[in-house]
């Protein structure tokens, strides 16, 4: 049997707040929201070259504490860049706060965003 055709249509994050949180990955990440794929508890994000990010109604959303214990990690978005210091800035100025990681690299950052979800930059290369 072959593989049948699969492919990510998006990747979705719940939040309490989804408006909120599309707007600061937007922001993030210079993509557009999908009118057409949004609605008062979803709002979806297209990426320029197809897929992208959903946000979902989830008003008892809780997020991870890691690394702190308590409420575990179970996925984070590793988004690439290629210069740290300038996307650090960025994300830091929409909204992002900082995590202090249990493995600090010279080539990742770790933060969460508005919603307490973990997500990392990553210098390309």
């Amino acid at each position: 049997m072959s593989r049948p055709a699969i492919a990510l249509q998006v990747y979705v994050l719940d939040t309490p707040d989804p408006s909120g949180l599309a707007s600061f990955y937007a922001a993030l990440l210079g993509w557009d929201i999908d009118d057409a794929a949004t609605d008062d508890d979803w709002v979806q994000l297209r990426a320029p070259a197809g897929g992208g990010l959903a946000f979902q109604l989830a008003p008892e959303f809780t997020p991870s504490t890691w690394p702190d214990g308590g409420v575990r990690l179970q996925a984070h978005l590793d988004l690439e860049v290629d210069d740290l210091e300038a996307a650090e800035a960025w994300a830091l100025r929409h909204g992002a706060t900082r995590v202090a990681g249990p493995n600090p690299s010279p080539t990742f950052r770790t933060y969460r965003d508005p919603g307490g979800h973990v997500f990392c930059l990553v210098r390309s290369g």
